[in-house]
């Protein structure tokens, strides 16, 4: 099963599985409360460490070395901050986990390691030499 249309179908379950839960343990309007607190908290995270990974990106430009690291991390802020947006405690947890420097470099650290190994894995190429050879009957331009 494709793993989008997995991820449509199980992250609302989740979601309300976890609003029911919560809710009925600390009552409907602190639940309420939690949601807009922590979204407007981690949009308000997200705008800092969005900022410190342009400035990051920047630096990185100045010493003429590539800012591919500020890149993916400045697209995974921007993701935790949609993430933190959507009403919901699993999909918070997901994105503060995105945003908290720490934890970004511990993702990216596994991920880089899984498709290093794929990439190994994919060496079928033939390393060889050539040598041209000229006939007296080539022409020259």
């Amino acid at each position: 099963m494709n793993t989008i249309l997995l991820g449509i179908i199980l992250i609302p379950i989740i979601e309300i599985y976890l609003l029911i839960k919560i809710g009925s343990q600390i009552g409907a309007i602190t639940t309420i409360l939690l949601i807009f607190i922590t979204a407007i908290v981690g949009v308000y995270y997200a705008k800092y460490e969005g900022l410190n990974t342009l400035k990051s990106g920047f630096l990185q430009l100045s010493k003429n070395q590539s800012p591919t690291y500020e890149v993916i991390s400045g697209a995974a802020i921007a993701f935790a901050a949609v993430l933190l947006i959507i009403p919901g405690f699993f999909t918070d947890v997901v994105g503060f986990l995105l945003i908290f420097p720490i934890s970004r470099k511990i993702i990216f650290g596994k991920l880089t390691k899984k498709y290093k190994k794929q990439n190994n894995l994919k060496n079928d190429y033939i390393d060889g030499d050539f040598e041209d050879i000229e006939d007296d009957n080539d022409r020259k331009i």
